[in-house]
């Protein structure tokens, strides 16, 4: 006699209809107002930062969150770059469903389309990390991503992106620059369009997860390098191999985490814990935010206290990058789907930062006046 067919069960499947039938079978051998406790959904996920990094603890900040929003019912395994999957291959993973979530930046896998830079690492056209935040929100480039990677690309993902970083430092070189000329041959990591925006100044440019940048320095691959902030860059030992770090550049100036999730792991959940895995970013947003101003203040100062030279970088190579993202913008601009974002972009902040700019006090007039001599002629 030939057995009947039966439909496999995902884990999630199992977790959810087990638990129900788990509990009807309970039921009829305990007292009725017996309840059991109904095991937690565990969620994978892994970030793209090495175990040591402090966005470990900023990922923990969003896990540590929904855990205790969901009452116990979430679990969530977090996990570092490599333990599961490579720091540049989470999309893939979370698209696979190897993954359930993974915490990220959208330029880690701009090999696949050079849109995905744009939510992050691309043109800087005048507002700061918390103005394209706020656009993603609310000006529509949440329904430009999904249009990317559901649309688009065929990705079974939903991403969310939270934390407005401060603006990226231009980096760490073994020897001062000035100008641009300065720069021209140097071997440079960085990624997503700021590699392009770079390779374009005149440097070579090698896109390297984060734990790979020192040995790389070591061993002569690269001889300057960028990451993202003071605290990542001194527990990765970046003071150990250049003595010479330059702050605030128009390169990768108002990034995010990217927040992926596996899009059939998101709609099993029911309603309240979904909601828990997607407003968990904008609570960890805010105290990402605090956090990171608390860490990366104090880490900058111990840089300088122990002989890094640290300075703004030159307002000549700043004025060189808005120059190459000007000429990149017209090449970008030939794929219509670019265009379309960019024009998204560009009309967000000249509306957005027309009022953030006259409405702003000159905070470093402020600062100056009450800290007078602190901060670099």
């Amino acid at each position: 006699m030939t057995k009947p067919k039966v439909s496999p069960l995902s884990r999630r499947s199992f977790l959810r209809t087990g638990a129900v039938a788990g509990g009807a079978a309970a039921a009829t051998t305990l007292a009725a107002p017996a309840v059991l406790a109904q095991s937690p959904i565990v969620v994978k996920m892994q970030t793209s930062w090495p175990a040591s990094d402090i966005w470990m603890d900023m990922a923990r900040q969003y896990t540590d969150r929904v855990e205790q929003m969901s009452g116990g019912r979430l679990k969530v395994d977090l996990l570092p770059a490599g333990a599961v999957v490579a720091a540049f291959q989470v999309m893939d993973a979370v698209n696979d469903g190897v993954l359930d979530a993974a915490h990220s930046v959208c330029a880690y896998w701009y090999g696949k389309n050079k849109a995905a830079s744009l939510f992050g690492t691309g043109p800087v056209f005048g507002g700061n990390p918390t103005t394209m935040l706020s656009w993603f929100y609310q000006g529509g480039g949440r329904e430009l991503y999904k249009e990317l990677t559901q649309d688009m690309m065929g990705l079974n993902v939903v991403g969310l992106l939270g934390f407005p970083m401060p603006a990226q430092p231009f980096g760490w070189f073994t020897n001062p620059v000035s100008g641009a000329d300065d720069i021209k041959g140097l071997k440079y990591r960085t990624v997503g369009l700021a590699a392009d925006l770079m390779q374009s100044m005149g440097m070579s440019v090698a896109q390297l997860p984060g734990g790979e940048i020192v040995p790389a320095m070591e061993r002569g691959v690269i001889d300057a390098f960028e990451f993202n902030n003071p605290s990542s860059d001194m527990r990765f030992g970046a003071q150990d191999v250049a003595t010479n770090y330059y702050l605030g550049s128009y390169h990768q100036a108002s990034e995010a985490f990217e927040f992926l999730f596996n899009r059939d792991f998101l709609e099993d959940l029911d309603d309240d814990l979904r909601a828990i895995m997607e407003y968990g970013v904008e609570a960890a947003s805010t105290a990402n935010t605090a956090f990171a101003l608390d860490n990366y203040s104090s880490d900058l100062q111990k840089l300088k206290d122990g002989g890094v030279n640290v300075q703004q970088t030159p307002d000549s190579i700043l004025a060189a990058q808005l120059d190459a993202w000007s000429v990149m913008i017209e090449q970008l601009e030939t794929d219509p789907f670019i265009k379309k974002v960019l024009d998204s972009q560009r009309a967000w902040v000249e509306r957005v930062t027309y009022y953030e700019l006259l409405n702003a006090p000159d905070y470093r007039l402020a600062y100056n006046h009450f800290f007078p001599g602190v901060l670099p002629s």
